[in-house]
């Protein structure tokens, strides 16, 4: 009996779901059709999203269905009765778009591909008419623009296209800030990647790009991560069916000045794409070397204040870097139909960096008050810095499509990262090493992420929902040991010991909506976040560090299009800044002589509310966009020094109390004839950091001006020669107990193409110095009362670089390859 109830319960439940999921779909069984396309921005060449299309009947041009495109700039037409039909796609600031006329008969699937839109004129000063390539343009929360306008980009990363654009600078160290913030999402192909920015970027080849997307004003349905915003990479893809590759192969002169670095630097690699396309099957490959050694030194002056006594201890020598990165990864696509796609792809790299610090340091002590001289030492100290690890991921993507435009859509990625390292540091007097220290670490992490996201076109626009959990674990192993001057091993130190077990989950939900209404588009919506932190460092403490948070982060944005040409638009959002398992780890560590490095378990993550307002203007000859930006940011986590010993900085990681930013930035592109290009990005903004570092008493206030400029040049010779300029300028700008000094990268391009294009060969003079510029060199300076240090770190100029590029099948659409999410943001 008890059987018998609940069979019949579980045929009820069936024909209950059975029911829900018939009315959800439409997908009953009928003698019908269905249609479906791309709605595509022909001057951006990109996916159009949330375009009006309209089904009509050819006979006489009646109104039979009407829907938005999705954010992919899909449509899909369901239960199309036999007859013959047309689709007409109507979007603000664009002319209105017909198919050609369209025969359904019963059962048959149609789709007519991608429906170009173009440019209305009345939304422009004039008519587009010189004929060339849009090369940036502007949308309701972001700015892009087109990798291949920047040849000095080309053979590189992706961070040689980032620092090009307006918001954005890389300083001497490589870190690249956003709007002067460091903390930024990177989204590839619009899926969240959760690894250090600048790692993450340095292992993607420059030639697989093919836009960059500036998101400052982040809707909803993105990760709130990042206090800058989010930068979203799209890369190239194969037009048609068919094969589509391409190769590219780089290497590198000697160097015009070594600075005297032990040995010799070497640059070359090579990385090739390839797509296939046929039927239902869509298959992409990639694999890419770069070696891209750096010679260099560093100068540096620091003194303490100890019992009296004041040490100083400037130093001088060699700071160079050797590293390589290597990689595969394949994406494979199914759709079975117009209404369902699956798609799954794996990833396997390698990346490699030593940094050589051979510092010859001059050491004396005085006495406060009278300045005699109690103590004078001079000792050499070679420091290898090696850090490595080895990635994989997989990853695994659903979507579906219904009847009445809604989409659901699945994904799921699984990562495991090999982490680990070492630091070899020796002091050394004449011949004899006085003291001999070895730090080791090994730091495996595996993540995973999982989402379901779901879209209902409702009324005018698209409501958006979705549900994602991450999740990662760190368990890290770090070793100290030290031999002093005639000891014949190494005996561990346990205060610089121990294990570290760091886990992170998020749970977060958001609904949104955005649409458009005459000349108004507009979007809103609400994440709420739960997000909770353990952190176990058994030589510590018995009880773990934990941190358990609940937020919501709310989003706005519109844009409003005037009859003149002028668009103007406003923003503001609520992100967050979250710790890494770097700055969290407590256990100290020896960098090199004279600095120890630590994080600390107690570290609050940044919150951030971003503002914005802007206006846009698209010409004949180009386009001009300015914005007036504002962020706000609580426990702003900074890397500050303080006195460990007369002769040692502690480095750690802290958070100060407030900071803000207040910023203006323009950009434009400007072509005065058809065989030139020039574009302008710049920004300049206020920053002021405030709170009390460490155990000093005195809250600290820095503040400043600081601004940037990116410009780019581009001389279309003949139709197959080029020469291109380019510069990049950092100014000097502000921290908590100190100042980063200005940096400056100007660089020189030549490139000739041949076979109608196929083949392009490209000569980079990259880091013009001449001797005369203070090229790829920055002074970072800190103090407190109780010390003074200041380094001017110097890297080479005057790098010449070849490379050769074969296109087979000109790429165009989008590769979706596979990226490291968790590992290297701890790399």
């Amino acid at each position: 009996m008890v059987l018998a109830n609940i069979n019949e319960k579980m045929k009820k439940s069936y024909l209950l779901l059975t029911g829900f999921l018939a009315l959800l779909t439409g997908e009953l069984t009928a003698q019908t059709g269905s249609i479906s396309g791309i709605a595509f921005d022909k001057a951006a060449e990109s996916p159009l999203a949330f375009v009006s299309v309209s089904l009509c009947l050819a006979k006489d041009s009646s109104l039979i269905d009407g829907q938005l495109s999705d954010a992919d700039g899909r449509f899909l037409f369901d239960d199309v009765k036999r007859g013959n039909y047309f689709v007409r796609l109507q979007f603000l600031g664009y002319k209105t778009a017909e198919s050609l006329r369209i025969v359904v008969a019963d059962r048959q699937v149609v789709d007519i591909g991608s429906i170009a839109l173009n440019v209305d004129p009345r939304f422009l000063n004039e008519a587009q008419v010189t004929g060339q390539r849009l090369q940036s343009f502007n949308k309701i929360d972001k700015q892009v623009y087109r990798a291949e306008q920047f040849d000095a980009a080309k053979g590189g990363t992706a961070i040689d296209v980032i620092r090009n654009m307006p918001a954005v600078s890389v300083d001497g160290q490589g870190q690249i800030t956003m709007r002067g913030a460091q903390g930024f999402l990177v989204l590839v192909n619009g899926k969240p990647i959760q690894s250090d920015a600048t790692t993450f970027l340095s292992q993607l080849p420059a030639n697989q790009v093919e836009n960059i997307e500036l998101i400052t004003s982040p809707s909803a349905k993105y990760d709130p991560d990042g206090r800058g915003g989010i930068i979203n990479v799209t890369t190239k893809k194969g037009a048609g069916d068919g094969l589509a590759v391409i190769t590219n192969i780089q290497g590198g002169l000697p160097s015009t000045n070594d600075y005297d670095n032990a040995e010799r630097q070497q640059r070359y690699g090579a990385d090739v794409t390839a797509n296939y396309r046929r039927g239902k099957w869509d298959v992409s490959l990639g694999a890419n070397y770069l070696r891209n050694d750096n010679a260099g030194l560093r100068d540096g002056d620091v003194f303490t204040l100890v019992d009296n006594h004041k040490t100083s201890f400037p130093s001088y020598g060699e700071r160079s870097f050797d590293k390589y990165n290597y990689g595969g990864r394949f994406n494979i696509v199914f759709t079975p139909n117009t209404r369902n796609e699956v798609s799954a792809g794996f990833f396997a790299g390698h990346k490699f960096q030593d940094r050589v610090a051979d510092i010859h340091y001059d050491n004396v002590t005085t006495e406060l008050g009278t300045g005699t001289v109690i103590g004078w030492n001079q000792y050499f100290n070679p420091n290898l810095q090696n850090k490595q690890g080895d990635f994989l991921l997989g990853n695994l993507d659903y979507s579906h499509t219904f009847s009445n435009g809604a989409k659901l859509s699945f994904s799921t990625l699984y990562e495991h990262a090999g982490l680990n390292g070492s630091t070899l540091n020796r002091n050394i007097v004449a011949a004899d090493t006085i003291q001999n220290t070895v730090s080791t670490y090994r730091n495996p992490l595996d993540g995973f992420r999982g989402k379901v996201d779901v879209a209902i076109p409702i009324g005018q626009g698209m409501w958006e929902s979705g549900y994602q959990y991450r999740l990662d674990k760190q368990h890290g192993q770090f070793v100290y040991s030290v031999k002093e001057a005639g000891e014949t091993g190494f005996t561990t130190v346990p205060a610089f010991t121990g294990e570290v077990k760091a886990i992170n989950q998020i749970h977060s939900v958001y609904s949104q909506y955005s649409g458009k209404s005459d000349r108004l588009e507009y979007m809103g919506g609400l994440r709420y976040e739960y997000a909770n932190r353990n952190l176990d460092v058994n030589s510590i403490s018995e009880d773990d560090y934990q941190l358990t948070l609940h937020n919501l982060f709310p989003s706005a944005s519109v844009l409003y299009s005037f009859d003149n040409g002028w668009k103007t638009k406003a923003g503001i959002s609520r992100r967050v800044q979250r710790t890494s398992n770097f700055e969290l780890n407590p256990i100290p560590e020896r960098e090199h002589s004279e600095t120890l490095e630590q994080g600390d378990a107690n570290l609050l993550p940044e919150f951030i509310y971003l503002a914005e307002l802007g206006m846009i203007r698209d010409f004949k000859q180009g386009s001009f966009f300015a914005t007036a930006y504002f962020q706000d940011i609580k426990n702003p986590i900074q890397r500050v020094n303080s006195v460990f010993a007369d002769t040692i900085l502690n480095r750690v990681f802290t958070n100060a109390d407030r900071a803000n930013r207040i910023g203006f930035e323009l950009g434009t592109n400007y072509s005065p004839t058809k065989w030139m290009q020039l574009y302008l990005g710049t920004n300049v903004y206020h920053s002021r950091t405030t709170g009390v570092v460490l155990d000093y008493l005195e809250a600290r206030e820095n503040q400043a001006w600081v601004y940037s400029i990116n410009g780019n040049a581009n001389f279309q010779l003949t139709q197959q020669f080029s020469v291109q300029g380019n510069v990049n300028y950092l100014s000097a700008r502000p921290t908590v107990q100190g100042e980063d000094s200005r940096f400056l990268s100007p660089n020189l391009s030549l490139k000739h193409t041949f076979m109608a294009g196929a083949l392009t060969a490209l000569v980079q003079w990259q880091h013009i110095g001449l001797g005369i510029l203070p090229s790829n060199e920055q002074r970072i300076t800190t103090w407190a009362p109780d010390f003074y240090t200041t380094t001017n770190y110097i890297y080479e100029t005057d790098v010449i670089m070849l490379s050769l590029s074969f296109n087979l099948n000109r790429l165009t659409r989008q590769i979706t390859l596979p990226r490291s999410e968790f590992g290297e943001k701890e790399f």
